[in-house]
């Protein structure tokens, strides 16, 4: 009976589905920049969507590559299905403080919010990363992953944000919900790769900068915001997938440069950010999901090839040559097949493998800030020597 009320309840849920995205327009968004331009330069546009280099088009029978089916095939697998982990329910949390107004320059303070949002106050500007605090991830807000912890911040309690981060078009990383609150706040800016403009203007920040790989732009007089490849895919509906770019950000200032990876696979990328950026003084690493569904032959899981598992997650902080990075992307939002502390489990055994200390790569809980302070070295010049505060 209960099978049956969970069938019944998915196929209404899926019909929805279908009224809510076949209406809408199966053309990509317009490009800021001509088509003509972007291809004389770029190894990742094709002329109609882009790619990653090096990884043929995703298919269905591509292990660990994301359903080509897209956004409803996804809904599909997820309503029917029922060999997914159960997570618990979301406990009663009390949230970290209310952060500094500001930090100075040359100060670096990092706070996990949770999921992709982190919270990065350095050299006097305030910015937040792929902010989501709706419960759930999805096109309506009565159904979807839900979240299986509460922001680490209350939304009240943010200091003025001057700029937000967005790596890609999927819900879990770009809210609109959570953007147009952040824009009655008064949050003027927004910083998005190509193909998202337009669809982050509709929340109401009046500036949006759209970037390809290895673009650059100025955030304040001091610092420098790069977007950087990563492996992944973009698709918010089942006719636009991989229209809109994805990526990482590097923030570069007197601070140091932090680099956030966004949502992306393993691949030769994190070698090339630590060539063009070294020294990278802290990294924000994705962790899960990384596990697919199973077979219909009842195999184990792949692992997907758009995600990083802790293990290459812990390969890319090494890649990186940085002194610290920081879990992303964990017991917030079940998309994978993973259970709620797998994540941990692997990476905490991934780093004892490698021979790396805890403090290498940690996984602090949302709320929890972490400075990251420069002291000098006796011959005059900065040594950045990791000193990290994880007070409540």
């Amino acid at each position: 009976m209960h099978r049956n009320k969970r069938l019944t309840f998915g196929i209404l849920i899926f019909c929805f589905a279908l009224m809510v995205f076949l209406p809408l327009t199966a053309h990509g968004p317009e490009l800021s920049l001509p088509l003509e331009k972007i291809q004389q330069v770029s190894d990742h546009f094709e002329g109609t969507v882009f790619f990653n280099p090096g990884l043929p088009l995703p298919s269905p029978s591509s292990p660990g590559n994301p359903p080509s089916r897209g956004v409803l095939g996804y809904l599909w697998r997820w309503i029917f299905s029922n060999d997914r982990p159960e997570w618990p329910e979301m406990k009663d949390y009390i949230p970290g403080p209310p952060p500094a107004v500001r930090v100075p320059k040359g100060t670096l303070r990092i706070t996990p919010v949770g999921h992709s949002t982190f919270m990065i106050q350095m050299d006097e500007v305030n910015i937040l990363t792929d902010p989501i605090w709706s419960d759930r991830c999805s096109p309506v807000s009565w159904a979807g992953p839900k979240r299986h912890k509460q922001p680490g911040i209350r939304f009240e309690d943010l200091p003025p944000i001057d700029v937000v981060l967005v790596s890609h078009n999927h819900y879990d990383h770009l809210d609109l919900p959570t953007l147009n609150r952040l824009a009655v706040r008064g949050t003027p800016r927004a910083v998005v790769p190509l193909g998202d403009l337009d669809l982050v203007r509709e929340s109401g920040i009046s500036r949006v900068d759209e970037l390809d790989w290895w673009q650059s732009i100025p955030l304040s007089p001091f610092i420098k915001i790069t977007l950087v490849p990563a492996r992944h895919f973009s698709a918010r509906t089942p006719w636009d997938r991989n229209k809109t770019l994805w990526g990482g950000f590097v923030i570069s200032g007197p601070a140091g440069n932090v680099y956030f990876a966004g949502d992306t696979g393993y691949g030769p990328h994190f070698r090339e950010i630590a060539r063009r950026f070294s020294p990278i003084r802290v990294a924000l690493l994705p962790i899960s999901p990384f596990r697919t569904q199973k077979s219909e032959d009842m195999t184990p899981p792949h692992f997907s090839i758009v995600h990083l598992s802790p293990s290459e997650a812990v390969q890319a902080h090494m890649d990186l040559n940085t002194p610290l990075s920081i879990a992303a992307h964990f017991q917030v939002f079940q998309l994978g097949w993973d259970g709620f502390d797998d994540a941990l489990k692997e990476l905490a055994s991934a780093l004892n493998e490698h021979r790396l200390g805890n403090n290498e790569f940690i996984a602090p809980a949302p709320g929890q800030a972490i400075d990251l302070t420069t002291a000098v070295a006796e011959s005059g010049s900065p040594e950045h020597l990791l000193k990290i505060s994880m007070g409540r």
